[in-house]
């Protein structure tokens, strides 16, 4: 960046011809070029860098500046400025640290005004101020909008990546079970082909056949290793060969040695191959029930999925707020399953409530993963919901760090964050405060201090904006 000296009168110029200094009298716009730094910088060249301190403003005179913001990873462009914009103002009002960077994109002509010129400035020419407000508002909605966007495309990456993994792991099990089961089944008539060969008295055919009647009904009631270590002793010791293959069918079934040696001890010199042929069956049940659960746990996930984002329904719906928050919960299983404690507490007496279903959603979404941020994802969530007389509360609460108490009443804010410099665009919770405030004439309150964070969120049973609710949110 060049800083050679520039004729004042050529500063004076051009700042003329930039809107916000169009009124200034001569004297005043020969004070600011006199008191300001002109630089020429070169394309590339980063001058304002996001989180650094606000201590100055900046006036393009000439050349296009791109203006950025992190979000983890990403890097999202803001906008584009050129000659006769003004930026790093909305830093330098709220004295905060700089919530955008700013690089050149082209050789570029600045201008830098310090923070004490700026406020005599603004002491000379209050208008300025209000000139200033109307960029800053302009430019809050332009970027909110746009992040906006931004957030609910990185938001439904991240959702559909966490789907596409809960969804592999069931569908991972079928596959596998699938598979294993035309081995199970090949197995069963070869043991069938094996007992049919034997001499079987009239006592025998009885017991294998109750055996195998009992085992087409007996339930489930999971594994038991040291069960299964016991079995596989007890059947080799009978003469089952290979019994590791059939011992964790039988104790997933709820057959003991000892229920086994009761049915050993009336096949007489048959009970080995009629209790391998049993096991192989069982074997082939167990793989028949591991596909069933996994297809019930892929119907469960597209369901809640459907319902969270309410497709195919109308905005405003009926909502069954214990089914809006279970939904969300599953679709962020990916994020809670590895070390998040969730604990419920629903009002049994909940009333549903007219809302703007999804976009309810978003709110339980944003709140919900900024506590398991929060918590570096090991910790304990609370979600209660419960009635308040013709409102309904829904209190989000983690046990992480908590958040100053200083900076508590800003959280709602836009762009403000707690999170590190580049993680996230602190738009989350200002979102949810709108949808919850705004969209649906409620409260959203915080209270928080080390080792715990509660989110208060207060929504009318009725909207009294008119609109008509759509059907029942209740999963068929």
């Amino acid at each position: 960046m060049s800083d050679a000296p520039v004729a004042p009168d050529s500063t004076r110029d051009m700042l003329r011809r930039v809107p916000l200094f169009e009124g200034l009298a001569d004297d005043d716009l020969i004070d600011l070029s006199e008191s300001s730094k002109r630089y020429t910088a070169p394309p590339g060249l980063l001058f304002i860098e996001e989180g650094a301190d606000g201590n100055a403003l900046f006036v393009i005179l000439s050349g296009e500046v791109e203006v950025t913001k992190r979000d983890g990873d990403r890097q999202i462009v803001l906008a584009r400025r050129g000659a006769g914009d003004v930026l790093g103002e909305m830093s330098l009002l709220e004295q905060v640290p700089r919530t955008a960077s700013v690089r050149t994109t082209a050789e570029s002509e600045l201008l830098e005004i310090d923070a004490g010129m700026f406020q005599d400035l603004l002491n000379k020419r209050p208008a300025i101020a209000t000139s200033l407000l109307r960029t800053v508002a302009a430019r809050l909605r332009s970027s909110e909008s746009l992040l906006v966007q931004g957030d609910k495309l990185a938001a439904l990456g991240t959702l559909a990546a966490g789907l596409a993994h809960e969804l592999n792991n069931p569908a991972a099990a079928i596959q596998r079970s699938a598979s294993l089961l035309d081995e199970a089944f090949s197995n069963w008539r070869a043991r069938t082909r094996d007992l049919d060969a034997l001499s079987l008295d009239a006592g025998e055919r009885a017991a294998r056949d109750a055996l195998e009647a009992e085992a087409a009904i007996a339930p489930r009631v999971g594994a038991n290793p040291a069960e299964e270590t016991r079995l596989i002793d007890w059947l080799e010791a009978l003469g089952v060969p290979e019994p590791w293959d059939i011992a964790p069918a039988f104790v997933e079934f709820g057959w003991t040695v000892e229920k086994l040696a009761e049915v050993a001890t009336g096949l007489s010199d048959h009970a080995a191959p009629i209790i391998r042929w049993l096991g192989t069956a069982l074997a082939a049940r167990q793989l028949l029930a591991e596909i069933e659960l996994s297809s019930k746990a892929i119907s469960a996930i597209v369901r809640a999925v459907k319902s969270y984002a309410y497709l195919d329904q109308a905005a405003v719906q009926n909502v069954d707020l214990r089914m809006s928050l279970e939904d969300t919960l599953m679709i962020l299983n990916h994020k809670l399953k590895h070390g998040v404690e969730v604990v419920r507490d629903y009002d049994p007496d909940l009333p549903r409530i007219e809302a703007y279903a999804g976009e309810l959603n978003q709110v339980w979404t944003n709140l919900i993963d900024n506590a398991v941020q929060a918590m570096d994802g090991k910790g304990r969530l609370e979600v209660t919901a419960r009635r308040l007389g013709d409102e309904v509360e829904v209190v989000i609460a983690d046990n992480g760090p908590g958040i100053p108490a200083e900076t508590q009443p800003r959280i709602f804010d836009p762009f403000f964050t707690t999170k590190p410099q580049g993680q996230g665009t602190g738009l989350g919770l200002h979102i949810a405060r709108n949808i919850v405030v705004d969209r649906h004439h409620g409260r959203i309150d915080v209270e928080s201090a080390p080792g715990r964070t509660e989110f208060h969120i207060v929504l009318p049973a009725k909207l009294s904006d008119g609109a008509t609710p759509g059907p029942s949110t209740q999963p068929h």
